[in-house]
């Protein structure tokens, strides 16, 4: 919406396509937990069970969907497959037993990592955006609607690049399940509307390079196809 008074116009807002409707989901928060599987953890150097859940930020506008392009200052660039989540609902210190109930629906998605902007920030105790929150650094899907799909718990998850699979894992190994995190999410900001959540990724990432295809797969959601340009 644009105010007389804006000395520009205001950036467009993103919004999900909705799988077999006209709809759209605009995205106003997307939240990324960390460490989510066990197995990733492990060999990302960490000990899953002695850290509690954490999280970061991408910003709205890095959601894209088609191509994803090769971005600047990196040579080292990973995917991670995910599943994502919508909320239709919001709320503050939300019990995880009426978490779902603020769910929309579920998307594939990737968190493109630039791996060694991570590593250097890592390694002077600085935030993960440089690495995480870049521009078209979260290619994704449409949703799916719970209602149509109910909330999946368990099943397959995968990413093959050029036809070779490079992460499996099952959505049951998550750590922190979908109701704990919105629940836990809920405690430190106030939830609305339009916010999505990246649940983690299993092990096996990688680098990419242009001209790669990735294609990650979420059981019971759907399948992401994605070029590397």
């Amino acid at each position: 919406m644009t105010n007389a008074n804006d000395l520009f116009a205001p950036a467009p807002v993103t919004r999900f396509p909705v799988a077999g409707s006209d709809q759209t989901f605009p995205v106003r928060r997307v939240y990324c937990i960390g460490r989510n599987y066990a197995a990733h953890a492990i060999e990302m150097g960490h000990d899953p069970n002695k850290e509690p859940p954490f999280f970061f930020q991408k910003n709205p506008d890095n959601i894209i969907f088609g191509d994803f392009p090769y971005p600047v200052q990196t040579d080292d660039v990973h995917y991670e497959i995910e599943l994502v989540v919508a909320l239709h609902k919001g709320g503050t210190d939300i019990a995880a037993a009426d978490a779902l109930d603020h769910v929309f629906g579920y998307a594939v998605g990737l968190d493109m990592t630039r791996r060694d902007l991570q590593g250097e920030a890592k390694k002077l105790g600085r935030p993960w955006e440089i690495g995480k929150a870049f521009e078209k650094s979260a290619p994704c899907g449409p949703l799916v609607p719970a209602s149509q799909i109910g909330h999946p718990d368990q099943g397959a998850i995968w990413l093959k690049v050029n036809g070779a699979l490079q992460q499996e894992g099952d959505l049951n190994q998550m750590i922190w399940k979908l109701p704990e995190m919105i629940a836990i999410l809920s405690r430190y900001f106030a939830l609305q509307p339009g916010d999505v959540i990246m649940t983690g990724t299993p092990a096996g990432v990688g680098p990419i390079t242009r001209g790669d295809i990735m294609e990650g797969h979420v059981a019971g959601v759907g399948t992401l196809t994605v070029k590397v340009v």
